[in-house]
């Protein structure tokens, strides 16, 4: 482990600190600079302006930086005019199918002026599609770790060439349990490679991984782990369960715009857009028992308009990544503490502000806790003189919940031991 924080600490020490005005000076090609004056885009996020000279340079390199700051650039940039210089394949993996759509709408504004081909490998759609994709002999392969193997099991795709692996969300990929089928891919790609790790977050799990499988990579952090997005404001309505949806419906009379709403369960997201729907509200779904296309089609009229909030559970919401969300709302809380920083990174993005409210009970102060530790800041506690709030439960009263599976009873008063 040594080797990645030696040459961590050599690249911190010869960083610049000054964040330049555009994207001249970090070593891109003029014929992406083309692209990218094209695209309007005029100054590089914190993890590009770090991340790009780094990638262009060969080096492997762990990028940690909060959500929506840049990533997918930060490594598709690079990776593009690295495999235009030479030889080879990039393969990215992702941990959701949402996420590898988004992934390859991004490098498909670059690959072309390369004629570059890439193909999205994810569970959901048809494989023969994607065995067409893989004949055309795409250089950029974006895919989800079971998808993948499926292929790789069947001799269907040869990862031989493969000259780059960008891992992107690998923390969440860690936490959906990919990492056994990550290990397996990357028994068929090369040694001899560069390897980019992207994360939100920097558990135990991810230093493994570099070390084991990383050549002395350099690692660049925007913010901490764990570091909420600068431009989201916080809040928290204690309510009781009987009260959560009428002080739901309160909540989005106050904020016009669009909206993105977090529940635990899938039951729980099919639930809570029922309700929405009818009290009036334009609203759709994205969980894993949507189908692929249902999917996309609640993605696409988020984006448009059509849908103005989108339920989501945390399993499926890597995969969003749109601009301009003005709340996010935590229905429920997250199973893992650290999802909060995730779920609330999906507004403020791009230089926007944002604000994210959570709906908490009031045996949940041990839960809200563990979210402040991970932040590292305290959440206000919403007061607004129309919806009424209740206080979270003295602590000694608030392990009561512990007996309970967790998902089980709760609420608030005495209904704690009712169904």
């Amino acid at each position: 482990m040594s080797d990645v924080s030696d040459n961590t600490n050599t690249q911190q020490r010869s960083s610049i600190n000054t964040q330049p005005e555009s994207f001249f000076g970090l070593g891109i090609a003029p014929g992406l600079i083309d692209i990218i004056d094209r695209l309007n885009f005029k100054t590089p996020t914190p993890i590009q302006f770090k991340g790009i000279p780094i990638a262009i340079a060969g080096q492997d390199l762990i990028g940690i930086a909060q959500t929506g700051t840049g990533k997918t650039l930060a490594f598709g940039i690079p990776m593009i005019q690295r495999l235009a210089q030479n030889r080879g394949r990039g393969v990215v993996l992702v941990p959701t199918r949402e996420l590898a759509i988004q992934v390859n709408e991004a490098l498909m504004q670059f690959t072309p002026a390369f004629k570059m081909k890439t193909a999205v490998i994810i569970g959901g759609e048809a494989m023969s599609n994607q065995i067409h994709q893989l004949n055309r002999n795409p250089q950029i392969i974006i895919a989800t770790p079971g998808r993948l193997n499926d292929l790789i099991n069947q001799r269907l795709v040869n990862l031989s060439d493969t000259s780059i692996l960008v891992l992107d969300e690998a923390d969440r990929m860690l936490d959906m349990g990919f990492l056994p089928q990550i290990e397996r891919i990357m028994k068929h790609i090369p040694k001899k490679r560069q390897t980019m790790l992207f994360s939100a977050t920097m558990p135990d799990m991810i230093v493994r991984i570099a070390a084991q499988h990383m050549s002395l990579p350099v690692q660049t952090s925007i913010a901490p782990s764990g570091t909420t997005a600068e431009l989201v404001s916080q809040e928290i309505f204690v309510v009781s369960k009987f009260t959560k949806e009428r002080t739901l419906l309160s909540i989005l009379d106050k904020y016009p715009g669009s909206v993105l709403m977090f529940v635990r369960t899938r039951i729980g997201a099919t639930k809570v857009t029922r309700t929405l729907r009818n009290a009036g509200y334009s609203a759709s779904e994205i969980h894993s028992d949507r189908t692929l296309a249902q999917r996309k089609d609640a993605l696409r009229g988020f984006k448009t308009g059509e849908y103005r909030i989108l339920v989501a559970t945390d399993i499926a919401a890597r995969g969003i990544d749109v601009t301009g969300i003005e709340l996010v709302i935590n229905h429920d809380l997250p199973d893992d503490a650290e999802n909060y920083v995730h779920r609330i990174g999906r507004t403020g993005r791009a230089g926007m502000k944002g604000h994210a409210i959570t709906l908490a009970t009031p045996d949940q102060r041990g839960e809200i806790n563990n979210i402040e530790k991970i932040i590292r800041s305290t959440i206000p506690l919403a007061n607004y003189p129309d919806i009424p709030t209740e206080k979270f439960f003295p602590a000694a009263k608030s392990t009561v919940r512990s007996f309970f599976p967790r998902g089980g009873r709760g609420g608030g008063g005495r209904s704690r031991f009712r169904r």
